[in-house]
């Protein structure tokens, strides 16, 4: 290491300027707690049109959270609520608008729960990364290294020094991992993985649609994997007409993939358009078409020597029910909560302790999830028409147990276990 006489302090070191890493950084400054971000990616690069075309579904404790750090006007400005969802096999998709009312079709309707509040918005990501970018440059106790790498850090019993490429060097009590599943900081700890890879990649794209959605998001399970339509705000063309638009998450088989994706726009959005049955009339592709492999993984620690694992450093989903940047949120939320509470006592943030509460505060909610969409991956990749008249049964069942129904809408809504206060839409 170089010279570290006269590092620069922080409360906490934050490695990785993604969503879940920004959000932390804006929730722990609220708190009154010093970050420095280092990011090696541009951030510009970040807000290019062509960068991200992805979408991410914000429950609802979620929304409440980004409103209460100040955020709340990406999400009203180009955010679009998410009112009712509905599920079906996708063999139950037969014509426009019939599967809507099919007896074996579940339906999850925001009005059933809170009325005032859906159960939750779509926005771009590149919409919310810019938010959070204005707000981590707007806040004095942030800041923000990026583009910067990092060329060591030390880890030890009275503290962490994180030494950058070019010389600089930090110092904090705390090193909070937000690097993403392919975590640096998590390997470097020699912290192993419950990991294991899907037989699917996730088709990602934008729709343009002839029909309004209604605010109503669908997911379509397939043998080859689930379908997911999912409402965006309309958008003005370039011969100014004013039109729909949805955003598509379609997962294939590995194989069958390279073979998708060399389809053209309009064969996409015709194959699009068959398996949705038509219920949003004629399709236009209005994006580029992104691929994603899908894996599980999950950390057997979230913590180590002064080092917290956040975020996809600590778990990664199948997508099949949006929960994968809501998982982070929650972990956002608590362990801020965490943090500014040992702060406000006195404590090292870097002690085991710290550790210990915001993973036993995380690990449950986090395995529940990833074991529901683990299950219901698998449930619903099982081939044959008895499988599909087992599943629709069961999807019909509960949707006529109205208890039932309203548990998983309050799971879905980020609702369920102890809330932090953030969570609530409280600073703390």
């Amino acid at each position: 290491m170089t010279d570290t006489s006269s590092p620069a302090s922080f409360d906490c070191i934050l490695v990785g300027g993604g969503l879940v890493g920004l959000t932390l950084a804006v929730a722990l400054a609220a708190h009154e707690l010093s970050v420095a971000v280092i990011e090696r990616a541009d951030p510009e690069a970040h807000l290019a049109p062509g960068f991200d075309g992805r979408a991410s579904a914000i429950a609802s404790a979620s929304a409440r959270m980004l409103r209460a750090l100040g955020l709340g006007e990406v999400l009203d400005a180009q955010g679009c609520a998410i009112r009712a969802i509905r599920v079906t096999d996708g063999h139950y998709v037969a014509g426009a608008d019939r599967w809507r009312v099919h007896p074996q079709v579940l339906h999850f309707d925001s009005a059933e729960v809170d009325p005032a509040e859906p159960l939750g918005i779509m926005v771009e990501n590149r919409a919310l990364r810019a938010a959070l970018l204005a707000k981590v440059r707007s806040e004095p106790l942030v800041t923000l290294l990026a583009p910067a790498s990092i060329r060591h850090v030390l880890r030890g019993p009275n503290g962490a020094l994180v030494e950058l490429s070019g010389g600089q060097v930090l110092r904090a009590p705390l090193v909070l991992a937000c690097d993403g599943r392919r975590s640096s900081l998590r390997a470097e700890a020699g912290i192993r993985l419950a990991e294991w890879q899907y037989d699917g990649t996730a088709i990602v794209t934008m729709l343009a649609h002839e029909k309004p959605h209604d605010h109503v998001a669908s997911e379509l399970f397939y043998s080859d994997g689930p379908f997911a339509q999912l409402p965006m705000t309309d958008f003005v063309d370039a011969s100014g007409a004013v039109r729909h638009r949805s955003a598509l998450v379609w997962t294939v088989r590995r194989k069958d993939a390279e073979g998708v994706l060399a389809l053209s726009p309009r064969a996409i959005a015709h194959e699009a358009e068959k398996r949705m049955g038509g219920f949003l009339g004629k399709l236009e592709l209005i994006a580029p078409v992104a691929s994603y492999p899908l894996n599980l993984q999950h950390a057997e620690r979230y913590w180590a020597e002064r080092l917290i694992l956040v975020g996809d450093a600590a778990h990664g989903i199948h997508p099949i029910a949006g929960q994968g940047l809501n998982m982070g949120l929650r972990d956002v939320a608590a362990l801020t909560e965490v943090l500014s509470e040992s702060a406000r006592l006195g404590l090292d943030l870097g002690h085991p302790d710290v550790g210990r509460r915001y993973e036993r505060w995380r690990r449950s909610d986090n395995s529940s999830v990833a074991f529901a969409t683990d299950t219901l991956a698998r449930l619903f990749g099982v081939r044959g028409r008895l499988a599909t008249e087992v599943r629709a049964t069961g999807l019909g069942i509960v949707n006529r147990i109205a208890p039932l129904r309203r548990g998983f809408m309050t799971v879905a809504r980020g609702e369920a276990g102890d809330l932090p206060p953030l969570l609530k839409g409280e600073i703390g």
